[in-house]
């Protein structure tokens, strides 16, 4: 078994589809450990504010099967693909990390650049496996939160109920 992490987030009918995404996960890979949720305001561009997770699962499936089954739950959710790379979502669901596997090349990449770029993908992150290491750096997530220094990312906890 391998242990997956994704990122989660919509910014349009942010409830819905972060249900719907947490949904479709658990009805393919059974039980999840789930973050917190957090609103934060768009990055890249301007627009409504973010809900994000991340949730972790094991699973036994090679690592495109996971990446495609996670493109088909977002065009169940009508994500938008046509428009800019840095625009609204109804549902946005990114592999990052499948074990330790480390791809550079290609797709998935993996670790996804996007852990250490972007608050709303490293705290939840942090909040679920302080303790593993960043394989490019070395780093635990802990510490990569820790040492975050980008002020202007701001994000907040918000409660939040799974059906």
């Amino acid at each position: 078994m391998t242990r997956v992490y994704v990122s989660i987030g919509s910014n349009i009918q942010r409830e819905h589809h972060i249900r719907a995404g947490v949904h479709a996960l658990r009805q393919r890979y059974g039980e999840l450990r789930l973050s917190p949720v957090y609103e934060s305001a768009a990055v890249g561009f301007d627009g409504d504010n973010f809900y994000n997770l991340v949730a972790a699962f094991d699973t036994e499936e090679p690592v495109e099967t996971v990446d495609a089954f996670l493109r088909q739950v977002e065009d169940a959710n009508q994500r938008e693909r046509r428009g800019p790379r840095f625009g609204p979502r109804t549902l946005d669901i990114d592999l990052l990390l499948y074990g330790e596997l480390v791809r550079q090349q290609g797709k998935p990449r993996l670790p996804r650049p996007e852990i250490t770029e972007n608050a709303f993908v490293l705290k939840p992150l942090a909040d679920l496996a302080a303790q593993l290491r960043d394989p490019l750096s070395g780093r635990s997530y802990g510490q990569l939160w820790r040492d975050f220094e980008r002020p202007e990312q701001r994000l907040w906890p918000i409660p939040f109920e799974f059906d």
